[in-house]
């Protein structure tokens, strides 16, 4: 089982790779990495998601990085949780 960490203020310069090298530099094993871009332009939206392998990893990143100055901006950085009534509109709306 993965833990998904939720990275928001993000430069929108930010790669994948970088979220991925940030996160894994202390040695936590980084599973997957997204990005959320705008569905119509492809751009980013300014905050995306990394997934861990463990909670401790996801404790320990969410404490390290929270507030981190990365590509000029402050990161805010937490444990990612389901916004359910969003995911059933979703469901609503696109079948």
């Amino acid at each position: 089982m993965s833990y998904r960490i939720y990275v928001g203020n993000l430069s929108y310069r930010a790669s994948e790779q970088e979220l991925q090298d940030l996160f894994g530099s202390e040695g936590s094993r980084v599973e997957a990495v997204k990005i959320v871009n705008d569905f119509n332009t492809g751009k980013s939206r300014g905050f995306g998601f990394v997934e861990v392998a463990t909670r401790e990893e996801m404790e320990k990143e969410t404490k390290r990085l929270n507030g981190f100055l990365f590509k000029g901006r402050n990161l805010v950085v937490g444990e990612a949780k389901a916004n359910l009534e969003k995911v059933e509109k979703r469901r609503a709306t696109h079948p």
